[in-house]
């Protein structure tokens, strides 16, 4: 089986050869870290922008399946750099949000300020940047990407890029602010809701009237924390819920039925929430000190609940023995389908590339059976 026959079939519960092996990729300081502990200098991860995935031999990597088009900001705003204060610099991000961070080493950068603030800024400054029908949104060689991945026979994932209704406003306006105009203005929240859905509609409906044939849409939402959903339940099925349905039923429409969210946190309230209208793969599964489980929500929701992740990003920085306890844990749900396992989140720089190298070894050898494995380079 190629890559892209072994993701359908884990996902509809078909026989396969084996399962695929994938991971939702690093903390950016986490390969500096390893090269001190022998990895190669030339293997680099920068999202998207990255080798770890031959390096490694995976068959995918999450940063990379995703179709390049644009259902977010177009434009985005300006990236620069504003002022230095030593080690630290205050930049304006491709979001608008104005924030500070390390020049080196810096993980998640401090918000300072966010050009989203009200009804006014929306206007001016987001609006505009939310039109559909904005043809930069596709890149210049469209026709010819298509044109490659109309070959029944290809090899690679293609995900669309399913957007976000309540992760992007949150980044945009910060939490607190957004937090307030739920209730403050609540038709306000509506209409940016509205327009989110409007612009991620648009463009996945331009996208896939191309006669392309994608495997999955993603959406990116991380609207949980460690208790439970940034937004409460009743607001979620009234302002995202309806929404939610109108993307999962394009998607039906044209063939699409494996459905993911990205929202870290605990994600209990939500799951079914999910469910319900469409959206039918949770990821990263993220296991967190509320102890998530893939086996207990399989046990919960049966295969209506796809899944990716799932595997403690906590255990790989602990004993061999533990590690491999865990890949066999998961082996049973794996061999089931319906489930892709990985790291819970991309792998902090506190695991080290020995115990990694044997997560890997240990995944190949249960999960991927070691059978038709792409070869690592190590």
């Amino acid at each position: 089986m190629n890559i892209r026959q072994r993701f359908r079939a884990a996902m509809h519960y078909q026989p396969r050869d084996r399962a695929p092996i994938a991971d939702f990729g690093f903390w950016e300081e986490t390969i500096p870290v390893w090269h001190e502990q022998g990895l190669p200098q030339d293997v680099f991860f920068s999202g998207a922008e990255n080798n770890t995935v031959e390096y490694f031999g995976m068959d995918f990597g999450i940063d990379r399946v995703f179709v390049e088009v644009e259902s977010g900001l177009c434009p985005e705003f300006e990236t620069k750099e504003i002022e230095e204060h030593g080690s630290r610099i205050i930049v304006q991000q491709a979001d608008g949000v104005i924030v500070e961070c390390d020049r080196f080493m810096s993980s998640i950068p401090r918000p300072v300020t966010h050009t989203l603030k009200d009804r006014e800024s929306w206007q001016k400054h987001f609006v505009h940047r939310l039109d559909p029908g904005n043809p930069d949104r596709f890149p210049v060689d469209w026709a010819a990407r298509l044109a490659a991945w109309k070959d029944s026979n290809r090899e690679d994932l293609l995900v669309l890029p399913g957007g976000s209704l309540y992760g992007w406003l949150r980044n945009w306006m910060g939490l607190e602010q957004l937090s307030f105009t739920v209730y403050d203005d609540p038709v306000f929240f509506g209409e940016m809701v509205t327009t989110l859905a409007d612009c991620i509609l648009g463009v996945l409906e331009q996208t896939l009237a191309s006669g392309v044939q994608f495997d999955a849409c993603g959406m990116w939402e991380d609207m949980a924390y460690n208790a439970g959903p940034l937004l409460s339940p009743r607001h979620f099925k009234q302002y995202l819920v309806p929404h939610y349905r109108r993307i999962a039923d394009l998607c039906h429409r044209y063939g699409i039925d494996v459905i993911w969210v990205d929202c870290d946190g605990k994600i209990d309230a939500l799951l079914p929430l999910w469910l319900e209208t469409g959206i039918n793969c949770m990821f990263p599964v993220e296991i967190g000190t509320w102890g998530a489980d893939p086996v207990k929500y399989r046990r919960k929701y049966g295969k209506d609940l796809l899944m990716m992740g799932g595997f403690d990003k906590h255990i790989l920085a602990q004993s061999k023995e533990d590690i491999e306890r865990e890949v066999y844990r998961l082996a049973p749900l794996v061999e089931e389908g319906g489930f892709i396992p990985f790291c819970d989140h991309r792998i902090p720089p506190d695991v080290s590339l020995e115990n990694y190298l044997f997560y890997l070894e240990k995944a190949r050898e249960v999960w991927g059976k070691g059978v038709n494995l792409r070869p690592m380079k190590i």
